[in-house]
């Protein structure tokens, strides 16, 4: 049997799930319908993010999904991103499995909102005043 690769699996999961260009991005962000989700690493998320996201870890979200109420309304618009779309392209396919109707990556992930020049939440430094 021929081993399949992390390419090959986030090609497979991309062919079954829909991607939005940045623009359209910011459009469903500007209607304020859309769940926001960066399945980045905690540590990613801190250091820059997309403003009103919700920070659920690509290895902790099926489990997050099966256990938060507010996170059970399937039928929601999910916006997904990671650092350039792998990992969110492979959460909106579990999304999918799971019975999440409207799932919808951005092509690129953060990597490519940051070389649009788009707007990103950055943590205070810690002041000593």
């Amino acid at each position: 049997m021929l081993k399949q690769t992390a390419h090959d699996l986030v090609a497979a999961a991309k062919a079954q799930i829909q991607e939005c260009s940045l623009p359209q991005a910011q459009q469903l962000l500007a209607a304020g319908q859309s769940l926001l989700l960066d399945v980045r690493e905690p540590e990613e998320f801190a250091a820059g993010h997309l403003a009103g996201a919700l920070n659920i870890p690509r290895g902790l979200l099926e489990f997050r999904l099966s256990g938060d109420p507010a996170l059970a309304e399937v039928g929601r618009t999910v916006l997904l991103y990671c650092k350039s779309s792998g990992r969110a392209a492979l959460a909106a396919r579990v999304m999918q499995e799971m019975g999440y109707q409207d799932v919808v990556s951005i092509a690129g992930g953060f990597d490519a909102w940051l070389a649009a020049g788009m707007p990103v939440e950055k943590p205070r430094p810690l002041g000593f005043d």
